[in-house]
């Protein structure tokens, strides 16, 4: 996973994750939520998803939710919130700026 913390930069599929889990989920809800809200233009594997929950977890951004034994759920840290929130920040000034430039032209 390529996030650049410095600039605010995060990957797509991060940005997902964090805001599927601003309610507990577990991997598969992650997968679907993802798919479900960008029209399945993005899908992740099992693989990719849980490669990126560990990482997600070891940076402290989201954490394990509800009891052990069950299916593991996880859920969103308020340094992820942090996160997820100065990423929305940055895409607000994105478009400003390129609607700016385009012209607000766009469909």
């Amino acid at each position: 996973m390529k996030d650049n913390v410095k600039s605010g930069a995060l990957t797509e599929v991060t940005f997902f994750i964090l805001l599927s889990l601003y309610v507990p989920k577990h991997g598969y809800a992650i997968m679907q939520f993802i798919e479900e809200k960008t029209g399945g233009r993005l899908i992740l594997g099992a693989g990719s998803l849980y490669g990126a929950i560990n990482t997600l977890t070891e940076k402290g951004w989201i954490e394990p939710f509800g009891e052990e034994g069950r299916t593991k759920e996880y859920v969103i840290t308020p340094f992820g919130r942090e996160i997820a929130e100065k990423e929305l920040r940055r895409l607000k000034e994105l478009t400003a700026i390129a609607s700016e430039i385009v012209g607000g032209n766009c469909a």
